[in-house]
């Protein structure tokens, strides 16, 4: 059973809901975003510092108990859609996971469509992935994550490493990743009912501002329909009140039987990235077993 507190969290976003978010100009869009995530604040005596990653804005997290000299880094990649927020949205998020695994972030500020749709997002991840490995930072002191847009983009990110035969980073996490853009999962309309944040044509109107005319089942656009084989370990996380569970599921049995070391962990009657809301007590719980999970991988201190 899940806590009265998330269930407030999901009704105050049902009421919330834009029913055709299509005719909504799309900085409205993300000050509505930036608004609900402000509400999540990163742990006291966490430190931020802006970076140029080879010439893509970044942004450094550490919490106060994270050694900010070693090596060992999160290569962060924030959701919204492809369009919507930023790191600083997500400080609270990515402060606790410093926190609670001891391990910096660097999280990635992409550039956003519309005004840059694909494939800049995938240009600035590997642009700034290649400058943390030329400050010395091995990829197996790497552990890459994202959440919903920035899963999707996670995944998208490692085949385009290893296509360039760069070193791939030691695991991947992805919280609700959005990895089919076609939206050809059953649950996005088995839980189009359900879903506090979502609608179908919400979600065709963002891959279409993303892909900008490109095939939706590209693998750089939904790494769904990529050859998956030789990525690295991943940890797949979602809430099966959302309706991109399907995305997760699939994603999750396409790895695994690419032969990679996949963990599906589904948690019962939450939302999409509820690891957010960082004042939740799942949220804290979740958010434990990905610091687990990086603690686990990240190797060269």
């Amino acid at each position: 059973m899940i806590s009265q507190e998330a269930k407030n969290i999901m009704a105050f976003m049902a009421q919330l809901k834009i029913p055709n978010i299509q005719d909504v100009p799309i900085e409205l869009c993300r000050q509505g975003m930036a608004g609900m995530m402000a509400f999540s604040l990163p742990p006291l005596g966490c430190r931020l510092e802006n970076v140029d990653a080879g010439g893509v804005p970044a942004l450094w997290i550490a919490a106060a108990n994270a050694d900010a000299e070693a090596k060992a880094t999160v290569f962060y990649l924030h959701g919204g859609a492809y369009s919507m927020c930023s790191p600083q949205t997500h400080v609270g998020m990515t402060g606790l996971l410093s926190e609670l695994s001891g391990v910096k972030v660097l999280s990635v500020d992409y550039r956003l469509a519309p005004e840059h749709p694909y494939p800049a997002a995938i240009e600035d991840a590997v642009c700034a992935y290649q400058w943390l490995l030329g400050q010395g930072v091995p990829g197996r002191s790497i552990v890459i994550g994202g959440d919903s847009a920035g899963g999707g983009l996670a995944f998208a990110a490692l085949l385009e490493l290893r296509r360039l035969n760069i070193e791939l980073p030691a695991a991947v996490f992805a919280i609700s990743p959005w990895v089919d853009l076609a939206h050809t999962g059953e649950t996005v309309k088995t839980k189009a009912d359900v879903d506090p944040m979502f609608t179908e044509s919400g979600m065709d109107y963002m891959a279409r501002l993303y892909a900008n005319g490109a095939d939706l089942r590209s693998p750089l656009i939904s790494p769904l329909y990529a050859d998956l084989r030789g990525l690295p370990p991943a940890l797949i996380h979602v809430g099966t009140q959302e309706m991109l569970l399907s995305d997760a599921r699939r994603m999750a049995d396409a790895l695994q039987k690419a032969g990679v070391d996949c963990t599906l962990r589904e948690w019962e009657g939450l939302f999409h990235v509820f690891h957010s809301a960082v004042y939740l007590p799942e949220a804290r719980v979740a958010n434990e077993e990905i610091a687990a999970y990086i603690t686990q991988h990240i190797r060269g201190n």
